[in-house]
């Protein structure tokens, strides 16, 4: 199977990362593993064949179907397959189990004992990040937002002050309120990236605020989306805004010293600072 990699009795699962738009990125292990592949599960086992036949794959191996509204019943029968034989699984597009089929499968095959491996490949979000020209040394991928907005929104509130560059997965139908929503709860300026069809024939990488995109989307968009955020810029607060964050703490309550800890956490101000103006601020005893 071209050398997957050692398993137990020499059998593995594979998690063969597949083109997201050019086959051209199918790499020649990827082509070699499915031209000796016994058993493939698929997303979609008609995808699956398609993708065959265009990669010049003349093998016919046996397909089993691994979605989302199956994939926990089916992990623990497709475990026990690869106990016998190399299971190679596919998602329509990138890599299983990055917001596709896969993650309960391999939880269950690590329970159990089963090797997994990886056929590397072509991902949406790696692409996405590397292109958007926004900063890539710490970063979060957190999958599709939610369809209803106020669910939406309180995801992105929840992420306002996170700090790392974000990638999302949107569809084109919500991208506009989706972008309407960051508006809301990250602000008009933070910078946003649209990747659009990556890596096929109408790619398109449209750079702006959140603002400026939400107006240029509310036209209409079409095509496999990726969204990548802007993290949250550096809070900078100085030692007497800090102080009234300790003192609003100990009024409700904290012991002074925890205050000043969990001020000085975080601010990133000095936690001895913090508590020695706590204390010169004390009114005076009687």
């Amino acid at each position: 199977m071209g050398g997957p990699g050692p398993g137990d009795n020499g059998r593995v699962i594979v998690l063969a990362a597949t083109p997201i738009g050019n086959l051209g990125d199918a790499s020649r292990r990827l082509i070699e593993t499915l031209s000796n592949a016994e058993v493939v599960a698929a997303e979609d086992t008609r995808t699956a064949i398609h993708l065959m036949r265009a990669l010049g794959v003349e093998n016919r191996p046996r397909l089993i179907a691994l979605h989302e509204h199956n994939e926990r019943e089916k992990a623990g029968e497709i475990v026990e397959l690869a106990r016998a034989s190399d299971v190679v699984v596919l998602t329509d597009a990138g890599m299983p189990a990055i917001s596709d089929p896969g993650f309960p499968l391999v939880e269950a095959a690590a329970a159990a004992g089963v090797t997994v491996t990886a056929i590397p490949g072509p991902s949406a979000v790696l692409t996405a990040l590397a292109v958007s020209g926004l900063p890539t040394d710490r970063f979060s991928f957190e999958g599709f937002l939610p369809r209803k907005q106020g669910d939406r929104l309180r995801v992105l509130g929840a992420l306002a002050d996170e700090r790392r560059t974000m990638v999302f997965f949107e569809s084109p139908h919500r991208l506009a309120d989706s972008l309407g929503d960051l508006v809301t709860a990250l602000g008009a300026s933070r910078r946003v990236v649209v990747c659009r069809e990556l890596t096929k024939l109408h790619e398109e990488v449209r750079r702006g605020s959140a603002a400026e995109l939400a107006e240029w989307a509310a036209e209409g968009v079409r095509g496999e989306i990726c969204l990548v955020v802007e993290g949250a810029p550096e809070r900078v607060v100085d030692l007497a805004a800090g102080l009234v964050q300790v003192q609003a703490l100990v009024a409700d309550g904290t012991r002074l010293k925890e205050a000043t800890a969990d001020v000085a956490a975080a601010t990133g101000l000095s936690r001895r600072d913090l508590y020695q103006a706590a204390l010169a601020a004390r009114p005076p005893r009687a």
